[in-house]
């Protein structure tokens, strides 16, 4: 009667089968030419004419860097698609391509890539701000933190969608890490709109908006990593970040207040009995005394040249386990797992820096920068012009790769084309200071990669809400509920690029 079922159960049994057996025939594959390169290179000249079956060393050589291109980014997009890791896909690629269009002596350049990297300094606040981030979490404070400010703003209509963003923009600042921002939101703060009868774009679009504001606002892990790879100060780039994502927590919030206001249906106060008297609130905020403090003293160690990111980092790591003890919130428990999901986070992130580096310090060494330099000002287009067409394509390129991978191979190419552009100002509007150019492109990187978080089919935020959302709820559903704040976004963007004071003011004001 229900043949459908077993019939479509059979079909994915079947190709689940037929892809294995692809894998397996692949792997066997590349197994057979690393044994016969591996015997050319142990018994044979490798300058030589005689090869024992085939070699594939410097088979590339000859091929032109249009063609390169194609290739090398070609072979990246399908080995990902066939769902393999990017922190291993690119060093392998990276790898594999030096071999083919060198030799086995050329290898030896990756250790001189990868050490410049392994030595960074900046790098060591990644693993201490993930920390820092991980043990607030545990330690309960950010189920106190919406708590808070769901009871202050709780009796406005949209108020519950407001209080998850302003939450989210306070998470942001002490956490600046997006899966957890938004997985955390989704937990706590949607069954409360749910159970309030919120419409439902706006209830998941304010979690999605909100918990990416983690990419932007400072201590941002993706700030941080741009700031290496570009060779801009950290503090600057933190600096710059500041007020555009108050901006664009400002808009959602006004959005989702105003769409309520306009229609009290989507967005409904919560009852009178439940809301909290003026002294409750006053009392209540005493909970968010030491996480804020904490904020303030990590950002205002740092921001006033007091720290180096990584000296306010460790202070913020340490603080962060005097606020768990503050709160009783402390154990060895917490303390363990905030170690290893540190050190599970931090791994893969330098395996993605270090793979991406091989594979993109190659390209760029085989003439890749100077390809892509000719090519973009070969369209005609003006110094805007290029960069809204760097945008689109890192838009497009976050629909489908992780905010890391973006950056590593994207960044190195683009800086120093935008370095090279003059901006004048568009619309009679200022013009963008040219030592300051890295710096506004840095920030307006980090908002598109906001953008590239909630853009469907592939933003990874849709995918992180939908493994907390009730079974009822569509990934359609999901989809349609990023679009709002998805233009909303564009508009911040916009205003960035037209007015690009809101980046530049702060940094030259505290810097010169």
């Amino acid at each position: 009667m229900n043949t459908a079922v077993p019939s479509r159960a059979a079909a994915t049994r079947l190709w689940g089968t037929l892809w294995t057996w692809i894998m397996i025939t692949v792997s066997a594959g590349l197994a057979f030419v690393v044994l016969v390169e591996v015997i050319n290179i142990t018994f044979y000249d490798p300058y030589g004419d005689d090869y024992f079956l085939f070699r594939t060393a410097g088979s590339l050589a000859n091929v032109d860097i249009a063609d390169l291109t194609w290739i090398m980014f070609g072979s990246l997009l399908v080995v990902l698609l066939m769902g393999l890791p990017l922190a291993f896909v690119t060093g392998g690629l990276g790898v594999v391509f030096i071999y083919l269009i060198g030799d086995q002596n050329m290898l030896n350049i990756i250790p001189g890539r990868i050490f410049p990297m392994m030595t960074n300094p900046d790098l060591a606040a990644i693993p201490l701000f993930i920390f820092m981030a991980s043990m607030l979490e545990r330690a309960g404070l950010i189920e106190e933190m919406f708590d808070v400010v769901y009871k202050w703003m709780g009796g406005l209509n949209g108020g519950l969608a407001a209080a998850t963003i302003l939450a989210s923009t306070l998470l942001a600042a002490m956490v600046g890490v997006i899966g957890a921002a938004v997985v955390t939101m989704g937990i706590i703060a949607l069954p409360a709109m749910l159970k309030r009868k919120y419409d439902h774009q706006i209830a998941l679009g304010s979690i999605m908006a909100g918990g990416t504001l983690g990419i932007l606002i400072p201590p941002s892990i993706l700030a941080i990593l741009y700031a290496v790879v570009a060779q801009q100060s950290v503090g600057e780039l933190y600096l710059g970040s500041i007020v555009p994502g108050l901006l664009l927590s400002g808009m959602y919030i006004a959005y989702v207040l105003f769409r309520s206001w306009q229609n009290p249906a989507m967005g409904p106060a919560i009852a009178v009995e439940e809301r909290a008297g003026f002294s409750e609130k006053l009392t209540m905020l005493r909970n968010l005394i030491a996480p804020l403090l904490l904020v303030f003293l990590v950002l205002g160690l740092l921001f006033a040249g007091v720290a180096t990111p990584v000296e306010a980092a460790g202070i913020g790591s340490f603080g962060a386990i005097v606020v768990a003890l503050l709160h009783r919130r402390f154990s060895l428990q917490a303390l363990r797992e905030a170690s290893i999901s540190t050190a599970k986070a931090s791994a893969m992130v330098l395996w993605i820096i270090f793979g991406a580096s091989i594979f993109v310090g190659f390209y760029i060494l085989q003439g890749g920068q100077a390809f892509i330099t000719e090519m973009l000002l070969g369209t005609g287009l003006s110094a805007y012009g290029i960069l809204l067409l760097m945008m689109v394509l890192l838009v497009i390129l976050g629909m489908f790769l992780d905010w890391v991978g973006i950056l590593l191979l994207a960044v190195p190419i683009f800086v120093p084309i935008i370095k090279s552009l003059t901006f004048d100002g568009l619309l009679g509007l200022p013009a963008v200071p040219g030592d300051k150019v890295a710096l506004w492109f840095g920030v307006l990187y980090l908002v598109n990669m906001q953008m590239s978080f909630i853009s469907p089919p592939f933003g990874y935020a849709l995918f992180y809400l939908r493994g907390v959302c009730p079974p009822e709820i569509s990934m359609a559903t999901i989809f349609r509920s990023s679009l709002v704040f998805l233009l909303l976004q564009t508009l911040g963007l916009a205003l960035c690029i037209l007015l690009p004071g809101l980046i530049t003011f702060l940094p030259s004001l505290a810097y010169g």
